[in-house]
């Protein structure tokens, strides 16, 4: 029977790891860092079943560096390795861990595709004991010489199945070949699927399994409205959802619809932007900056932000395309309500949809509350906070980059050194699974 930790102070965590977490206000652990802590601290190989933001990463992270801590990692062979699905996630996990890893004197990085890959092999030759990585980035270094992954005592797997639904699952089973064999794993996961499982059972040794939410588990704090729409009423009511006060993300099926509806709203009078994988690394990160800063108003996003996006304070979601599964609607949902604050998610839904969302509804657990609208309805606005966007078109300045373009890249105890560059892709390799797309 394993033990529910009460308090950080009881876990037996650094102390200088505890320190950090009083200085940041977080005395009392979430429900899957109280559940996994004191196996992942004793060791153990441990999987984690919770939705996304249910504070995986200081999970996963704390039990990492604490381990880790008091090592040194030579040139270009890490000490601890975390896989993610995307680079936004890459980069958020790197943040949170940042004052972490520089408290026990451990150096952090993050390797990412979309940036300099000769500034990322620079930066693992001068030595990081924590690194943070896509899968396809980092198969690039190992390729060209510039990582080997034979020092690696943890290894953790983050939105695992996400991993899967990107086809990275070749790449990862490669590079869990490569990580010492006797170290530790962590994989952490909303779902199961998608060969996640053969992953278990391939590299998790007795693990300890541990289930907070149910893979489709959503916190009480959000609350899920379907909103029926006619074709003709659908743009205008998406424009004034856009134009309420604060900040949304609105979900679209595919990049070039996510560009059209962000032109058509800033011709309103909305302050919006599209986030796709068809932007840069750069183009994404700023974006993103500016729509945490309230520059931009309202992200139109596909699925590419789905995953790894966290901003404050995010209290709606929009899916104006309906997702096709039950997975990517509860991923969309999990960028608001994060960490107990409240949150709504709207799906709009036009007749021909009906069957389906409420076929994707079920399949998620999630009883919504539906509503019928015209765009003027004062329903509209009662979900969703709608208002008649101004119609004096607006323009979003992109903010000053600098030449070349930097981003985060590699933390160590004196400060960050940023990232900069394009990516480049190495050629010339044999026998490595076809590469999938990168999100």
């Amino acid at each position: 029977m394993t033990t529910v930790l009460p308090s950080f102070a009881d876990s037996g965590l650094a102390p200088r790891l505890l320190a950090v977490l009083s200085a940041q206000g977080i005395t009392e652990p979430f429900p899957i860092q109280s559940a996994t802590l004191p196996d992942s601290l004793a060791g153990r190989d441990v999987l984690g079943r919770g939705r996304t933001g249910s504070g995986k990463t200081l999970a996963f992270g704390l039990p990492l560096l604490h381990r880790t801590a008091g090592h040194r990692a030579r040139p270009g062979r890490p000490l601890a390795l975390v896989l993610v699905p995307t680079r936004e996630l890459a980069q958020q996990v790197t943040a949170a861990l940042t004052p972490y890893a520089q408290a026990v004197g451990l150096r952090c990085a993050s390797v990412v595709g979309g940036l300099s890959l000769r500034r990322q092999a620079d930066d693992l030759r001068a030595g990081v004991e924590v690194l943070v990585a896509t899968p396809g980035r980092l198969r690039d270094l190992i390729d060209r010489g510039d990582a080997r992954l034979d020092q690696v005592r943890t290894t953790v797997l983050d939105e695992a199945d996400q991993m899967a639904d990107m086809g990275f699952l070749p790449q990862v089973t490669w590079l869990l070949e490569q990580v010492a064999p006797d170290g530790q794993r962590m994989l952490f996961s909303a779902t199961l699927d998608g060969g996640v499982d053969r992953l278990v059972r391939r590299f998790l040794t007795d693990p300890v399994s541990h289930s907070v939410d149910p893979g489709t588990a959503m916190v009480t704090a959000m609350t899920h409205h379907v909103v029926h729409v006619d074709p003709a009423d659908k743009p205008a009511a998406v424009a004034r959802i856009a134009a309420r006060e604060g900040r949304s993300i609105l979900f679209l099926g595919t990049k070039h619809r996510a560009d059209r509806l962000a032109r058509q709203l800033l011709a309103k009078g909305v302050r919006a932007a599209a986030l796709h994988g068809g932007k840069s690394q750069p183009q994404r990160t700023r974006i993103l900056e500016q729509f945490r800063t309230g520059q931009v108003t309202a992200l139109v996003a596909t699925n590419v932000a789905a995953r790894g996006i966290h901003v404050d304070g995010l209290d709606l979601v929009v899916n104006v395309d309906p997702p096709t599964e039950a997975k990517d609607y509860l991923h969309r949902g999990g960028r608001t309500a994060r960490a107990g604050e409240p949150g709504r998610v709207v799906t709009l839904v036009l007749p021909e949809q009906r069957r389906d969302v409420s076929r994707l509804m079920a399949t998620a657990g999630i009883r919504p509350e539906s509503v019928e609208v015209r765009p003027g309805d004062t329903s509209l606005a009662r979900v969703t906070g709608a208002r008649e966007p101004s119609g004096e078109p607006v323009t979003i300045a992109a903010p000053p980059a600098p030449a070349p373009v930097r981003a985060p890249a590699r933390v160590s105890g004196a400060g960050g050194r940023p990232e900069s560059g394009t990516a480049h892709r190495a050629s010339g390799r044999s026998r490595r699974p076809r590469r999938p797309r990168h999100a």
